[in-house]
């Protein structure tokens, strides 16, 4: 069966406060915030090469305490980079926790404000 040409387009974060979340991962991440439609919730979209982000300011149905301490253990998002050892840098600088990859790969993960696990690992 083929897949049909299936890609991954975008996922979505639920975030508390929409313009806190974008400060946060501008300031981590260097994201670009793009346009998005006029919906009922608050929320941004960013465009990470031919994929998207999209912060969702809507309810949580899941607890914020009580996540397992590493991000690994949990659902995720990864992102790629050239070069972990400047996030780790920018992690450093605004303190931010994190923990680096069991795998032996050079990744680290943290969580952002709302507790949403992200992956950053170095592109081979």
């Amino acid at each position: 069966m083929s897949n049909n040409n299936l890609s991954l387009h975008h996922v979505s974060l639920l975030v508390q406060d929409t313009e806190t979340s974008v400060n946060f991962y501008q300031q981590l991440l260097n994201l670009e915030r793009i346009d998005r439609p006029v919906l009922e919730y608050p929320g941004a979209w960013f465009q990470i090469g031919s994929q998207q982000v999209h912060l969702i300011e809507l309810s949580n149905p899941d607890p914020i305490t009580g996540r397992p301490k590493h991000g690994g253990h949990d659902r995720h998002v990864a992102f790629t980079v050239s070069n972990i050892d400047l996030i780790v840098k920018r992690l450093d600088e605004v303190n931010v926790t994190y923990s680096m990859s069991r795998s032996g790969r050079r990744a680290l993960f943290f969580r952002d404000l709302d507790a949403n696990a992200i992956e950053i690992f170095e592109q081979p």
